[in-house]
């Protein structure tokens, strides 16, 4: 049974310290339903850890009450605007790893690649991951104001790094999905229209916080930290893969700066190669309802799931029982129903030898022909039945016992948002870059390789380091930043409807980014949209 010390505080304390707000239409805002003064509540070092809590489970719960309660943003349904599943939407649901057969309004378009700026899930990703970098901001600014002593609040300066760090990885995504933004830190005015950042700059101080946060000493070193709070090998992959894709970001080559980090990563966190039931693989293990056993290992962070405390429509949930569809049996998933919806492109699963690859956890009955997808209403149990489907993610135990699961279908199953692999496979793609020890290049691919039951390689190409990278982090919510990096995500490649055609087609290369939402642009004229929206 996993121990989470950080707890949920109530929605009417975190809702009502204010926010210094980039969510001021689309009916998308922070939901206030309460007054609590925050000088009546943050009086204590536990007042505040429990505030630090909301800026872990931003990333976990979509609100503070359940699957569906309390939610953060209002205007979105709150199984959707759940920060993991948005990212899911936005990194995987756009790329050759997944399609979906529900009919949502803009759902489709994400995958045909013909999102506008008033797309819900382009919107709600948007408005998700500024109301966490609120969440972030109002604790550093809560914490720098009080007036508790450093007797009564010892851990003031590891709370305010881990709440800089968790708010380096939110905007890290927001470079990386759309580039220019919006700026807010604890220093903005609050409520005031927030300033406009450009990419570069952005960069800069993704850069600069990252750096200041490993010179520091108060987020605990790499492996040291208790269950579900972060170490500074979190802040590394962030940095790491600022690095890995600052080409893309602000047209500078840093493969050599990438390279070292991703060695120092490998060097604290070996894969996990043994299993802990010889029934199962390794790689499989790290996608159970009982992974948080690698935290600190190979996994260098999890956004946690349990099934009663801390549980959302979206994370784990989701990657779960949508991919269950027809005659899939539940229960071989450790769940008691399915959702029917997701499925993989006959282009992606085409990557994997089938036969020895143990990475390929996939439903195949169904075959790959997915031609026709679009043509099924989202309750058709043709389009549920159609295409490859993931059994990647699981809510089965290592040792074969079922993981808990609530009334309302919560599971167990921690979401591996950092993990060494990645780490790896930077290396070696740093190698085929210019950069690193060739000879570290190699091995760091073939433990990879090796892991999953492939034969070791003697020499390997940098497409090869892609589709290794396809094979082994399929579904983690990073496969449309690496075609983009690889310069394959608007045109060179293409996959099942692309660009809304049912072999594919090349898009737009302004769509390697996403639009800021029409409503931002309306209510700020400090910004600007984004170049061919």
């Amino acid at each position: 049974m996993k121990k989470l010390k950080i707890f949920l505080m109530s929605a009417a304390m975190v809702c009502t310290l204010g926010f210094a707000s980039c969510i001021n239409d689309l009916d998308v805002e922070p939901i206030d339903p309460n007054i609590t003064l925050p000088e009546d509540v943050l009086n204590t070092e536990a007042a505040f850890e429990q505030l630090l809590a909301k800026c872990y489970t931003g990333l976990a719960a979509s609100g503070s009450s359940g699957q569906n309660g309390d939610c953060d943003l209002s205007g979105i349904d709150g199984g959707f605007s759940q920060y993991i599943r948005l990212l899911f939407v936005m990194q995987c649901l756009t790329t050759d790893e997944a399609t979906c057969c529900w009919n949502d309004v803009g759902l489709p378009d994400m995958h045909n690649l013909s999102w506008n700026s008033t797309n819900t899930f382009v919107n709600g990703a948007y408005y998700r991951f500024y109301t966490q970098i609120g969440f972030c901001n109002e604790f550093i600014r809560k914490a720098n104001e009080t007036e508790l002593t450093d007797e009564e609040f010892p851990s003031k300066g590891r709370l305010i790094a881990e709440a800089r760090a968790l708010r380096a990885l939110t905007y890290y995504h927001v470079i990386d999905l759309f580039g220019n933004a919006s700026f807010v830190n604890e220093n903005s005015v609050v409520g005031a229209n927030p300033g406009y950042i450009s990419r570069a700059d952005l960069f800069t101080f993704i850069e600069n916080e990252c750096k200041a946060l490993l010179e520091g000493n108060d987020i605990p070193e790499a492996g040291q930290s208790e269950y579900a709070r972060l170490d500074k090998s979190f802040v590394r992959m962030v940095l790491a893969k600022l690095y890995l894709n600052a080409e893309v970001y602000v047209g500078k080559a840093m493969w050599s700066e990438c390279a070292a980090i991703a060695e120092q990563i490998m060097n604290d966190h070996p894969l996990h190669t043994t299993a802990v039931n010889a029934d199962n693989t390794p790689y499989q293990e790290l996608f159970m309802a009982d992974n948080h056993q690698f935290f600190g290992g190979e996994l260098i962070f999890l956004v946690p799931q349990e099934a009663i405390k801390l549980n959302s429509y979206g994370a784990t949930n989701y990657l779960i029982r949508a991919a269950i569809g027809g005659d899939m049996d539940p229960a071989a998933l450790g769940v008691g129903g399915g959702w029917g919806g997701l499925s993989l492109t006959a282009n992606f699963s085409d990557k994997f030898d089938l036969e020895l690859d143990n990475r390929a956890m996939f439903y195949t009955k169904y075959g790959k022909n997915i031609d026709d997808m679009y043509s099924f209403d989202s309750t058709d149990v043709a389009a549920k039945q159609t295409g490859y489907k993931s059994m990647k993610y699981s809510n089965m135990c290592s040792d074969g016992s079922k993981g808990n699961e609530s009334d309302a279908g919560s599971v167990d199953t921690d979401f591996p948002l950092f993990r060494s692999a990645d780490a790896f496979l930077m290396y070696a793609e740093c190698v085929k870059r210019g950069a690193g020890d060739a000879t570290k290049g190699l091995n760091a691919l073939n433990a990879v390789r090796q892991r999953s039951g492939l034969a070791a390689l003697t020499t390997y190409s940098l497409e090869g380091v892609l589709d290794e990278r396809a094979r082994e982090m399929w579904w983690e919510c990073g496969r449309r930043t690496d075609l983009i990096r690889f310069g394959m995500f608007t045109s060179g490649y293409n996959w099942q409807w692309k660009g809304g055609e049912k072999d594919g087609a090349d898009t737009d290369a302004f769509r390697t980014v996403m639009p800021i939402p029409a409503s931002e642009l309306n209510s700020n004229s400090n910004l600007k949209q984004n170049a061919g929206y």
